[in-house]
């Protein structure tokens, strides 16, 4: 009895060690993150902002998120904790931020300064906000 005992503790010991390995492999080295950052306040065009940003990478870049590659985050720079978004990414409006994340550290990043120009042109905001993701996940590639 003990003997079935200790194979089983065994067998599951190097399931458990195997699923572990396995995780950390899924985890890519590098990554791109897209932050949409917004206040507490949002008027439609802020909503509008928003929604194409998301729709953008999330329509355009399904593998990559599923990869993990790619996140697509959104970030209320007035809650608690997240003030130091302002200074970090020099922010004075609402902002979609690209982000190349390498071995957990931020490598660069840049601001898609132009979705206020595009906002009133939905696929030239797309394909803009499409054209900085696919550069930036070139470079992790």
């Amino acid at each position: 009895m003990k003997k079935l005992f200790l194979t089983v503790l065994v067998f599951v010991m190097l399931i458990s060690v195997s699923f572990s390995v396995f995780a950390a492999e899924d985890k890519p080295a590098a990554k791109v993150i897209a932050y949409y950052f917004r206040g507490a306040a949002r008027c439609p065009t802020c909503h509008k902002l928003e929604q194409y940003s998301k729709e953008a990478v999330e329509n355009n870049f399904k593998e990559a998120l599923r990869s993990g590659r790619l996140e697509f985050k959104v970030v209320n720079v007035e809650d608690k904790g997240n003030e130091h978004y302002w200074n970090d990414y020099q922010l004075y409006t609402k902002s979609l931020i690209l982000s190349l994340v390498k071995n957990d550290k931020q490598i660069k990043w840049k601001n898609l300064d132009k979705i206020w120009e595009y906002v009133g042109n939905k696929q030239r905001f797309i394909d803009y906000v499409q054209s900085g993701v696919a550069d930036l996940l070139k470079e992790i590639q």
